[in-house]
Formats: structure tokens, C-alpha cells, sequence
């Protein structure tokens, strides 16, 4: 198994876990390097690095970065970023300004389908108000007892063609990459084998961010299969591009995988760890 654990959330984002809790977990675990890449915020980076030196960790400051692409919203992963880096900081900022729009269309959608005071609803579950995100909707549909668990609430109403889901615009692939570039950091597409790309519209987005500068792809992470692995393995060799692993954990019982949970990466890729 893997020591590494590059993705991952906290409080700070749509975690269950402070970023302490999160790196005790990892080091528990048998984690040795660890990234907190909470989505579009960098405010949970200096608890989590000072827990994991506490614990003799590498940590490597991380981010998400939401972004628009085609039709799809794509994840890009920032790894060994330097967090006080004023294009990125500035760049997030406004992303998540976007993140409270949308959170107030989600419940308004809800409250059309008969589901009331969701936005509070949802706000009681978000430690930061300014990342109002699906995964506090989720919790608060669990807890008035619509679904019975978060995966079905994303399934039955916040994904594409359900009543919470609102399409919204992120940042574009090349302001992401930039921000992430200028911050001396690592940029990779997170778990790939979400989105719901055709074959050719794969090779266009590898390419495009192959060539602005991405540094690697998510081969091995929670939410992929054995047989994506492979797939997503002959990719980033085919696009001369690093391999990268991480959980995307969010919390006991959220998610796919837990942290450190990780089988090594297939055989003839570069981990993007590497230049770390």
C-alpha cells in the first residue's frame, strides 16, 4: 500500500474531520506524506502542516480548484503550492464568491421540490460560510430524513437533471492552471474517471492541460476502479504526464476509500510526489 495520501478535506471545505483530525487519522493510518487540498480555500494548510510536523509527516500544501469545462465541471488539484501567493489567493476568492450564489439557487431548487430551509439547513453542517457546498445540502436532506445516506441525496438530488442540482460557472482550465503555476505548484486532474467525457473529449482535455502546463493526472484515487487504474495509467503515459494518488477523503462513512487506504500505483508511471 501506499504511503502517500495527496487529496483529501477538511472542515474547511465539506469535510467531517479539522484539519488535525484529518492528519492524525493519516498518520494513523500509516500515511507518511499527506496533502489537505480542501476545495478553493487554503485556510485549513497551517493546522494541517504544524499536526503532521508534529507528527515527523511530510505535508504538502494543497488545493481543488472547481473549473468549467465543455459541459462538465472539472477538479484540478494544486499540490506544493505556496498558500500565500497573491494570484492564487486572489483567484480563489473569487470562486468561492460564485460558490454562494449557487449555494442559494440549490435552496431555492429544493424548496421548490418541498424541501424547506435548506440554505440554514445546510449552513449548520459548513464550519466556513463561504463553502456552502452540495455535500452540506446532502448532510441536511440525511438529517431530515429525505435519503438515508449522502450518496443517495447527490444521486436523487443533487446531480445533473435533479431538482437541487444548478449549473454554475467556475474558473476556466487556464486560470486554474495559471494560479496553481504561479504559486510553484503542481497542477493534476482529479479522479478523471468521474466525468462524463466521451473518448475524444478525454484526449482534448489531456491535451489542452497537457499543454498549459498540468503536471499529472489522479490514477489511483477512491472513487476509481481497478479497471480505471489501468485506463487512466495508459493515459497519463500517452500524454507524457505524472501519476498522482490520493483518497478524496471526506469523512468516516463519506467516502469511497479512507485515508492511506491506497494500492501503489501501476508499474512504469512517474509519481508526481516525486519533485516534492
Amino acid at each position: 500500500m501506499l504511503e502517500v495520501d495527496l487529496h483529501s478535506h477538511s472542515t474547511y471545505s465539506d469535510g467531517l474531520l479539522t484539519p488535525a483530525e484529518l492528519v492524525t487519522r493519516a498518520h494513523g493510518h500509516g500515511v507518511k506524506m499527506v496533502a489537505l487540498t480542501d476545495h478553493d480555500e487554503l485556510s485549513g494548510l497551517t493546522e494541517a502542516r504544524v499536526a503532521a510536523e508534529a507528527r515527523g509527516m511530510r505535508f504538502i500544501d494543497g488545493v481543488e480548484i472547481s473549473v468549467s469545462w465543455a459541459s462538465e465541471t472539472l477538479h484540478i488539484v494544486g499540490l506544493n503550492i505556496d498558500p500565500l501567493h497573491s494570484e492564487l489567493a486572489g483567484g480563489l476568492s473569487k470562486v468561492r464568491a460564485g460558490r454562494h450564489i449557487r449555494a442559494e439557487r440549490i435552496a431555492a431548487d429544493l424548496e421548490r421540490a418541498g424541501i424547506a430551509g435548506a440554505m440554514a439547513g445546510a449552513s449548520t453542517y459548513a464550519r466556513n460560510p463561504d463553502l456552502l457546498s452540495r455535500a452540506h445540502f446532502a448532510r441536511y436532506l440525511v438529517e431530515r430524513g429525505f435519503v438515508k445516506d449522502t450518496s443517495t441525496a447527490f444521486k436523487r438530488y443533487l446531480t445533473k437533471g435533479k431538482p437541487g442540482y444548478v449549473e454554475h460557472q467556475w474558473a476556466t482550465l487556464p486560470e486554474a492552471v495559471r494560479w496553481i503555476r504561479a504559486a510553484g505548484g503542481a497542477a493534476v486532474i482529479a479522479h478523471p474517471g468521474r466525468y462524463k467525457l466521451m473518448n475524444k473529449d478525454r484526449e482534448a482535455m489531456l491535451g489542452e492541460f497537457r499543454d498549459l502546463g498540468g503536471a499529472g493526472v489522479e490514477v489511483v484515487t477512491g472513487s476509481h476502479t481497478v479497471d480505471q487504474y489501468a485506463t487512466w495509467a495508459r493515459y497519463a503515459q500517452r500524454f507524457g504526464l505524472k501519476a498522482s494518488a490520493g483518497s478524496d477523503f471526506h469523512g468516516p462513512g463519506e467516502s469511497y476509500l479512507d485515508l492511506g487506504n491506497l494500492p501503489d500505483l501501476p508499474y512504469g508511471l512517474v509519481p508526481v510526489w516525486g519533485e516534492f
